[in-house]
């Protein structure tokens, strides 16, 4: 018979840390019924019948955000074997909070108290028997980033899931709750102490609506919670969040010993300086500004031009000796079909169709590789969360919670697990804002995209590709400024409350692991949608009619590809790439933005797109000029993502009307920057005023109209409270 046992924590406690040490590869990842929150479960290493579930990161059971709508109507509902709960021992304060809630459901918990490796180097010492026997249940120390400790909280978990405890860690209000209602009466007779019966009062009151609905039954209680609020002239919901601290306060005082308890962490110390009102974003863009010159323009660009030189490429002269010399997958691959006879078609699609379009992309992996290691060990290490509080500052002002920062983190690696965060988001008008806005932050597919402007055009100029992550940024702040003022989203914010991790050195395995799950879902996509959408591309530009046949041309211009591109090129024509490859390379994008790249590695007809754009700075030099280039960047950045990102902003969105709505916008928005980087920027490089010129300038003004008006005054929301109010 399997067990379950359920991983329940705060963000940022360690929880998914643990749950990979665990499980390892025997992981997968679903949605729960009925929602799309990510539901990740898991095998336990060495038991087959052991399957872990991993709850959403909470803070409490109540009942506010989807996340915590979920786990708790897992555990009541589903009523899993074990909970083994992570708690965060540098916070255990705040951890515990979520701890008395998981304890009072009556299902038995193992408490691992995390991070133990970084409360013993800060000199503290926790009591880990007697803060056991005051909470009720077994308690571990683990340090989930080392692995120590996991696998005795493992198999503790697993013996209580299997009742092999004589007695499990229940409390005796969540029997009485199992019983009933009449049951509770009994415990809230005279004859119980005042503390006792207020305790119980307030336990009650925090129980699930449906207890709530027959507070009648127990008319004491009702009394009680009454008197209670007339006493201390307070709402309901800050009555119990004061006593839930208070009975914490208690438990910790005689458990936790602080070495320093006045002085300052090293955390602290980093913060005062990272996270200064000043500092900050100074310090931030540093950051980024070095993490994409290292990743696209030096260390990543090495790395790049190794693979595309050499395996996408002509191959290596060991030692620099021609007769030494290791051919590249083109000429493997032109040898072998060559010598077996293939025919002219079909080495056309392998070479030109398939490496030509995939390579193209593919050559890009190592700069991905060097930038996913950068973001992985900023997210460790703690710097992001910071990250996060620091641009609350900011895009509160605009209008936007910090909250909606968390999905464009997240974003950076993959749109869609991006716009699927937004669902953390309690607020519907800022959660649609964040899910039209999260995409234009550049994402790992996008990556190829910046490198090959930034090379083949720019002359791996270092500004080109940190420029990029700024325009998303600046993009979504001048977004959330001119919807904020629109009736459909205009309100206050919703708060963010986070906490913030100490700082900590990540483990190199924790870091490759992140990194690999951001670019195997990139090479993945390249082997399955870009290599489809390389074949279609090399049918579309290999056919056509010519000379009144239909069959391969010679002439691409004549080429099926070529007459629909002509059809919609004159679209782009004001943003300055009116050329048919480069609409055609701007619409595939639409499928996978890698297609961008793939497309003009078919169309240009090379296999290996370097840096220093050798190779093809003279085919597309005839279609962009310096302004054309940033402009077709820029739309690309901004424009709707692929068809994978849109699907999931549909789903998050639940309304057609809204999805063609986020799209319209990302798209408008991208053409009308475009056509001014294009217009203006030619202007000011001495290319002459024209009509497309005075609109740019008009459309300029009324952005800054946009930006600068006055608020509209928005409804407020109204929160409508049944029965009791919860903490």
């Amino acid at each position: 018979m399997s067990v379950k046992i359920a991983l329940a924590g705060n963000p940022n406690s360690g929880k998914t840390t643990l749950f990979n040490a665990l499980t390892g590869s025997n992981q997968f990842v679903g949605n729960w019924p009925g929602v799309t929150v990510e539901k990740k479960e898991g095998k336990l290493k060495g038991h087959k019948d052991v399957v872990i579930m991993d709850l959403p990161g909470i803070y409490s059971l109540s009942p506010y955000t989807l996340e915590e709508v979920v786990a708790r109507n897992y555990l009541i509902n589903e009523r899993p074997d074990a909970i083994l709960n992570i708690v965060d021992g540098t916070n255990l304060e705040r951890n515990l909070y979520l701890s008395t809630q998981l304890m009072e459901l009556g299902i038995p918990v193992i408490m691992a108290v995390n991070m133990m490796d970084v409360v013993r180097k800060n000199g503290d010492i926790i009591h880990m028997k007697q803060l056991g026997r005051k909470l009720g249940c077994e308690v571990v120390e683990i340090s989930a980033l080392k692995g120590e400790g996991i696998d005795v909280a493992a198999e503790k978990a697993v013996k209580i899931a299997r009742g092999k405890y004589a007695e499990a860690p229940v409390h005796k209000f969540s029997e009485a709750v199992e019983r009933g209602l009449e049951e509770i009466e009994t415990y809230l007779s005279p004859a119980i102490q005042e503390e006792q019966r207020r305790f119980y009062a307030i336990k009650l009151f925090e129980r699930d609506d449906k207890i709530k609905g027959n507070l009648a039954a127990a008319p004491d209680v009702e009394h009680i919670i009454d008197r209670l609020e007339k006493e201390e002239d307070d709402d309901a919901e800050s009555i119990i969040t004061n006593e839930r601290y208070s009975y914490i306060t208690s438990i910790i005082d005689g458990c936790y010993q602080r070495k320093y308890k006045g002085d300052m962490s090293a955390s602290d110390k980093i913060d005062r300086i990272v996270t200064n009102r000043w500092l900050a974003l100074p310090i931030f863009a540093l950051v980024m500004f070095a993490v994409y010159y290292v990743s696209v323009t030096t260390v990543g660009t090495w790395a790049t031009d190794w693979a595309n030189d050499g395996v996408f490429g002509e191959g290596w002269n060991l030692f620099g000796i021609g007769a030494l010399h290791i051919p590249g997958i083109p000429q493997m691959l032109e040898g072998l079909l060559s010598t077996i006879g293939c025919a002219d078609w079909l080495q056309s699609l392998i070479l030109d169709g398939i490496v030509g379009g995939v390579g193209a992309v593919l050559g890009f992996v190592p700069q991905m590789l060097v930038l996913f290691i950068f973001l992985a060990f900023l997210e460790a290490c703690g710097y992001m969360a910071r990250i996060a509080f620091i641009m609350d500052r900011i895009f509160r002002k605009f209008g936007l919670s910090g909250k909606s920062f968390i999905p464009m983190l997240i974003g950076t690696g993959c749109g869609v697990p991006g716009v699927m965060a937004s669902r953390t988001i309690e607020n519907d008008r800022d959660r649609k804002m964040t899910i039209m806005t999260t995409t234009f932050i550049p994402c790992g597919a996008k990556l190829p995209i910046i490198a090959l402007i930034a090379g083949a055009l720019f002359d791996g100029a270092s500004w080109v590709a940190p420029s990029a992550y700024f325009v998303g940024i600046a993009a979504i702040i001048c977004s959330g400024i001119i919807l904020k003022k629109t009736k459909m989203f205009a309100g206050d914010p919703a708060p963010f409350v986070m906490e913030l991790p100490a700082y900590h050195m990540p483990t190199v395995k924790n870091v490759l692991r992140s990194m690999w799950e951001r670019a195997s879902s990139f090479i993945k996509k390249a082997g399955t949608v870009i290599l489809l959408s390389t074949v279609l591309i090399w049918f579309l530009q290999s056919f056509g009619l010519e000379g009144g046949n239909f069959g391969m041309v010679e002439d691409m211009n004549h080429s099926l590809l070529a007459g629909l591109g002509n059809g919609i090129a004159w679209i782009f024509t004001p943003l300055g790439w009116g050329d048919w490859k480069a609409a055609v390379a701007a619409i595939t994008g639409l499928i996978a933005k890698e297609n961008v790249v793939g497309t003009f590695g078919v169309l240009y007809g090379f296999a290996e797109v370097a840096e220093d754009g050798a190779e093809i700075w003279g085919t597309l030099a005839a279609s962009f000029t310096t302004a054309a280039a940033y402009s077709f960047l820029v739309f690309n950045l901004l424009c709707a993502p692929c068809f994978a990102a849109i699907g999931a902003i549909k789903r998050e969105m639940n309304n057609a009307k809204w999805t063609w709505f986020a799209i319209g916008y990302q798209t408008g928005l991208a053409y009308v920057v475009s056509l001014c980087v294009y217009q203006l920027g030619t202007f000011f490089t001495g290319g002459g005023f024209n009509v497309w010129t005075g609109m740019a300038i008009i459309l300029v003004i009324g952005f800054i109209f946009l930006l600068f008006r006055p608020y509209r005054e928005g409804q407020p929301l109204k929160v409508k409270m049944k029965g009791a109010a919860k903490a």
